[in-house]
């Protein structure tokens, strides 16, 4: 299984809102009232830039979800498996280097040490090959983040979900 690079990660890939529900749906709609303590990204150091390939974590103090997209429709959430103060090596290149980040993202920053309101699944239907892909909504008292599929990397929406997504609060 591929790791990423990250020390304990073991991505639990899944397909479509039923299933993402069934497994994870309770512990998300747990997380309400809980406040955002930070979002780590893996930064690419060579590039200054997002490594969108790698897990989100939100930490909500005491519960960390992690959520990564890969494929078309492949989605993973996983639970405090990840210690974004361990270092990452890229398997496949010893010149890559990357390192975990705090909010390195405006909008990031802003989400952060708010109380969330309530997660919720988000699902794709405008009528392309992403139909069904299924996305992670956090709503904030100031603000919502959706993490997505942006085809077989992670993307975020930041504002309420658009007309092409069926929003299932949890």
């Amino acid at each position: 299984m591929f790791d990423f690079g990250i020390a304990g990660y073991r991505p639990h890939w899944l397909h479509g809102l039923k299933t993402v529900s069934t497994a994870h749906g309770r512990r998300l709609a747990g997380l309400a009232g809980r406040t955002l303590r930070h979002v780590w990204l893996v930064w690419d150091l060579g590039a200054d830039e997002w490594f969108a390939d790698c897990p989100v974590l939100l930490d909500f103090g005491g519960e960390q979800v992690e959520v990564n997209h890969q494929k078309t429709d492949d989605l993973s959430i996983t639970f405090s498996s990840i210690d974004p103060h361990q270092p990452l090596t890229w398997p496949t290149s010893d010149d890559f280097q990357l390192a975990w980040r705090p909010e390195p993202i405006v909008q990031l920053e802003e989400l952060r040490g708010q109380e969330l309101r309530h997660a919720s699944l988000l699902q794709w239907a405008d009528g392309t090959m992403a139909d069904g892909s299924v996305a992670l909504g956090f709503a904030f008292a100031a603000g919502h983040l959706t993490v997505y599929n942006a085809l077989d990397e992670n993307g975020f929406l930041f504002g309420a979900p658009g007309r092409d997504w069926r929003e299932h609060v949890l």
